[in-house]
């Protein structure tokens, strides 16, 4: 009996060794305990959108010069939209029964302008210094800062950009004074009480990043870094680095959990910029610092959008095609300070030659009423040296390009049916310094009728003011 007790005995402690194995090996190869998935350790949609588009009515309008906005052109054509968006594109296009119809002949149709670089909201009128909301210019680092919060949406620029210059989307940025100057927001150009009802809907944020004299001067005025373009740069570089870091940190603790690193705003935002999600909208004059920006973006694994003003991108127009780089640029604004000397009015059309994508922007209140007016200048310009650029290839520069740049080419840019209703009507061809917007559609609801005084878009401020409703 002794024998077997202890050979069972044994079996019995062999039996629970290897129980006790097994658990622990179970126990070991259960995953550890797991973030809450990549991308969603914390909220980027903090401050949605709630745009809703005004009411508007089917629309067929006819015998009309129609530019597509992607280059292409219809004589005689005719639009057909209902319920926000596009339908129909063509020459004989039928009215179904209440269908608003409006002969334009003689008259011009084309998508709504795009307006890449604004700071109407964040530098509204009045210009006065309460209202100067745009540079936050107390470190050369902000990225933690959104335009957003600083867009007063009864700013009367709005009003004059859709009236005078026929302007349905618009991206509102920082400025300038800072390497890394904090988020920019895209808008619908219509009026409403709160900056987010004005949000266009999933449009990705936009990082504002500057180079050249602009840091290195507000900085280097107050006897810090940076002073020096090798300042900016250095001090660009060590940003980036500190960001890829946040990421990896971050990465890890949404894949694999444990304690979730401190949050950082700023971090956030160029997490953001290394994961594709926020577009990197880059003001730079020179070629030579644009080429450094293309290097510094290859080390760091992120993508530059659009270098903006960009005046001597004509010099290195192939290497912006080569990176897939827009270049958002004036017609003839230069000499303003050393890094814009070395302009030339053929900029746009050399872009354009060379297959690069290439576009006209603002940056100013005014000239945004008029941007029509400079793509004509530009155009001009181009032909003058031998640049054979057509009217409807010369509107992408304010239409489907600026789109594309902003992340929104799926939805608006170009009068194609599914998309946006974001529709002017000119009353003659939009190159010409006489041509006003006739309509502005936005989501197929008529804001402005030149003929009807009553159909304009005015601010809540202007109400009871002198000027107020002025488009003139």
């Amino acid at each position: 009996m002794f024998r077997p007790v202890l050979i069972l005995a044994g079996a019995l402690a062999l039996a629970g060794c290897a129980e006790s194995a097994s658990r622990a090996q179970s126990t070991s190869s259960e995953p550890a305990a797991r973030g809450p998935g990549r991308g969603k350790g914390y909220s980027h949609d903090p401050f949605p959108s709630t745009y809703r588009a005004y009411p508007g009515a089917p629309t067929l309008v006819t015998n009309v010069t129609i530019f597509d906005g992607e280059g292409g052109r219809i004589d005689n054509g005719a639009v057909l939209f209902r319920d926000g968006k596009i339908v129909e594109v063509g020459q004989t296009l039928t009215a179904e029964a209440g269908v608003t119809v409006i002969d334009g002949r003689g008259k011009y149709l084309t998508p709504g302008v795009i307006d890449i670089h604004s700071h109407l909201g964040d530098y509204p009128s009045p210009g006065v210094e309460a209202l100067s909301d745009g540079n936050e210019m107390t470190s050369p680092v902000t990225a933690e800062v959104w335009a957003e919060h600083s867009v007063w949406p009864q700013d009367p620029g709005f009003a004059r950009a859709l009236t005078n210059g026929g302007v349905t989307t618009l991206q509102i940025l920082p400025g300038s004074a800072n390497l890394f100057g904090g988020r920019s927001v895209t808008v619908k150009n219509v009026y409403a009480r709160t900056m987010q009802g004005m949000k266009f809907p999933g449009a990705p944020y936009g990082l504002k990043m500057a180079c050249g004299e602009n840091p290195k001067r507000v900085y280097g005025g107050k006897g810090r870094a940076p002073a020096t373009r090798m300042g900016n740069i250095a001090i660009d570089r060590q940003t980036w680095a500190k960001a890829v870091e946040y990421k990896r940190r971050w990465d890890k603790y949404e894949d694999k959990g444990g304690e979730p690193p401190a949050r950082d705003i700023a971090m956030d935002t160029l997490r953001g910029v290394l994961e594709g999600e926020i577009l990197v909208q880059n003001h730079c004059y020179r070629a030579d610092e644009m080429a450094v920006v293309m290097d510094m973006a290859r080390e760091f694994g992120y993508q530059v959008t659009a270098f903006h003003h960009a005046v001597e991108a004509y010099k290195i127009a192939d290497l912006l095609k080569a990176n897939n780089i827009c270049a958002a640029v004036w017609a003839d604004w230069y000499g303003f300070k050393m890094e814009a000397y070395d302009a030339v009015n053929e900029n746009l059309a050399i872009l354009e030659k060379e297959g690069a994508c290439a576009m006209i922007h603002s940056d100013d209140q005014n000239g945004i009423q008029r941007l029509n007016q400079e793509v004509a200048k530009a155009r001009a310009s181009g032909r003058k040296a031998g640049f054979d650029i057509s009217e409807a290839a010369a509107w992408r520069w304010l239409a489907i390009n600026p789109a594309r740049a902003l992340g929104i080419a799926d939805r608006t840019g170009s009068l194609k049916p599914g998309k946006m209703a974001d529709v002017v009507l000119w009353n003659g061809n939009p190159f010409s310094v006489y041509t006003r917007p006739q309509m502005v559609w936005v989501d197929g609801a008529l804001l402005y009728d030149a003929n009807n005084p009553k159909l304009r878009p005015v601010s809540d401020f202007e109400l009871g003011q002198p000027g107020e409703g002025d488009v003139k």
